[in-house]
């Protein structure tokens, strides 16, 4: 991460100092796991910054995506889904959440259009009442079009203080009317980061998430849970990156299942995460993996701070 000093004008070849109109803020995105966050903040900024699968808990702790133009920065926040924490690292993940409502300008609420209203509930208590903030009514593509509108009629009358948007990453509606709110409201200020920067998210913790992403792809029931990616080494050569991973897991069981047959299981993971690594960063990339154990270090404090999990 690249703070700038807010004090001082921001200046570069491919853009001049901001001035006095320049808005930048941030805006949150929030909701239950599996509602979208994830694919939403990928769609705004146009990169495939926060990794998305089909499983829920996916993001584990805060990732800001830059949306960077001239007059304006955006920055955007994927938190981890909001859940009642049943072990150390989701108690993490829970105030992950609780800080992204202190420190935002504007929220949006993102939930699963096919949900039942009844199942947010909660909603309300955890909104701060003088800040912008829009209900988004995401994965709208699943329903045809009278549902849809039975659906939205339920979402507002159970809201019925809360603008709405209806979106879809798959089919892309809703997505330019999102980024056009946001843009709304974010406040006068001048930038926070570097007018080049598209994350706060280094090149190491960026490689250990693809590799993490397709331990969720490719695994079942309790290991993605149970897995967490550390990247070891990041060497930039001539020609090649030169990338080492190791895979933590919380017994020897879970071991051999991430490994596979004669190691069959853990090379499809590096082949698939090595593919995302070149096609983002644009060069060859050595991935080499490995497996370790740490026994319940999802509930072991000290190891949750190794591996970089915080209370934010």
């Amino acid at each position: 991460m690249n703070p700038i000093d807010p004090t001082q004008p921001v200046a570069t070849d491919s853009q001049p100092a901001f001035g006095p109109d320049f808005k930048a803020g941030f805006i949150n995105l929030l909701g239950k796991p599996n509602a979208g966050k994830s694919s939403l903040l990928n769609a705004l900024v146009g990169e495939p910054l926060s990794i998305v699968t089909p499983k829920a808990q996916t993001t584990r702790s805060r990732c800001l995506g830059m949306l960077q133009g001239e007059g304006y920065q955006l920055i955007l926040g994927d938190t981890p889904g909001y859940l009642e924490a049943r072990y150390a690292l989701q108690r993490m993940m829970t105030r992950s959440i609780e800080t992204a409502l202190e420190d935002a300008d504007a929220l949006a609420w993102v939930a699963d259009l096919r949900d039942d209203p009844e199942s947010e509930s909660f909603l309300p208590r955890l909104l701060p009442p003088s800040m912008p903030i829009l209900l988004v009514l995401n994965q709208a593509d699943t329903l045809d079009q009278a549902a849809r509108e039975q659906q939205i009629a339920l979402w507002q009358q159970a809201f019925p203080g809360l603008p709405t948007l209806t979106t879809s990453c798959v089919s892309g509606e809703g997505v330019d009317a999102l980024r056009s709110w946001m843009l709304e409201v974010l406040p006068v200020h001048p930038p926070y980061f570097d007018p080049e920067q598209l994350t706060d998210l280094t090149d190491r913790v960026m490689a250990s998430e693809w590799v993490r992403e397709q331990i969720f792809l490719k695994y079942h029931q309790e290991i993605p849970y149970a897995s967490h990616v550390v990247t070891e080494s990041f060497k930039e050569e001539e020609k090649i990156l030169r990338i080492e991973c190791t895979i933590y897991v919380e017994r020897d069981s879970q071991k051999g299942i991430v490994i596979g047959a004669k190691g069959s299981a853990l090379k499809a993971v590096g082949t698939a995460a090595r593919q995302q690594m070149e096609k983002f960063w644009g060069r060859p990339v050595y991935l080499g993996l490995h497996v370790k154990v740490r026994n319940d270090w999802r509930d072991d404090q000290r190891m949750l701070k190794y591996f970089g999990y915080t209370a934010e």
